[in-house]
């Protein structure tokens, strides 16, 4: 049994929680509202896809049709007028400190979840608890971390991981992923690969690779590059938790629009 507060009993103890918790909830992201959700490049067993569910509830808050509509509309109008979150538009450091903010007045914009929401779970789970009651998530998240860390560490603890998406989504992915890195495909946006070992973010990092294919649920389009997103996907289908609807230079995989008003052609750098 857990004691109260025992796993702040060494200071490593925290550091290593807030940072797997933290891979956990990139995973999140990537796999189910973004390929998953929002591109239909791959399609997850309930077995998998609830538990994601429920773990964004508890550590972002985050509701499934306003994400999706967000980042379709990011696609539409990739660093355009009309684009959400553009560092080209409102400068990187804007994008970088605020992005959260951009991500609030982007769905709150009326007709924004209606065009670019669609198809987005509408059962009992998100009715009545993911969505309707988002908030309730990340403050018994409060108190599960107040018990396994204590009064002082916990809310500590809680808060990181309360920016950690505001920080990584919508700071550096749609900040750093669109001002600095390499290019492997001259699309009509400003999109880099920040890394080509992409781990950190769950693949997220091969950013002007998914922009060039945004329905691919491969990020890694060369030999050099690591996209770990697509691993665990590999290794779900494998034991038939996931099915890969399209990837990247796999055959035999049909493309799945799912409602994404997206399109964008491959243009390989010169």
């Amino acid at each position: 049994m857990f004691e109260f507060g025992s796993w702040a009993s060494h200071w490593w103890k925290p550091v290593l929680f807030v940072v797997i918790a933290g891979h956990i909830t990139n995973v999140c992201v990537t796999l189910f509202l973004h390929r998953a959700q929002t591109h239909r490049g791959v399609k997850f067993h309930p077995l998998v896809e609830i538990p994601m569910r429920v773990w964004l509830w508890l550590t972002t808050a985050t509701k499934t049709k306003e994400w999706v509509a967000c980042h379709r509309k990011h696609h539409a109008f990739a660093d355009r007028d009309g684009d959400p979150h553009s560092p080209l538009l409102e400068g990187l450091r804007n994008i970088m400190l605020k992005g959260a903010l951009y991500y609030r007045d982007a769905v709150r914009q009326p007709g924004v979840l209606e065009k670019y929401g669609k198809g987005t779970p509408n059962d009992w789970l998100e009715r009545h608890l993911l969505d309707k009651r988002s908030q309730l998530g990340i403050f018994l998240l409060l108190g599960i971390d107040i018990w396994l860390f204590g009064f002082f560490v916990g809310p500590l603890v809680w808060a990181v991981q309360m920016i950690w998406i505001p920080f990584w989504a919508a700071g550096v992915i749609n900040g750093v992923g669109h001002a600095l890195g390499y290019r492997n495909y001259d699309v009509k946006d400003e999109s880099r690969n920040i890394s080509p070992i992409a781990i950190w973010l769950g693949g997220e990092e091969l950013h002007n690779n998914h922009h060039a294919d945004p329905h691919s649920a491969k990020f890694a389009h060369r030999k050099f590059e690591f996209d770990i997103g697509w691993l665990y996907i590999r290794l779900m289908s494998l034991v038939g938790l996931a099915k890969v609807k399209y990837a990247h230079g796999v055959a035999g995989h049909d493309r799945d629009r799912g409602g994404d008003p997206t399109n964008q052609v491959i243009q390989p750098a010169a």
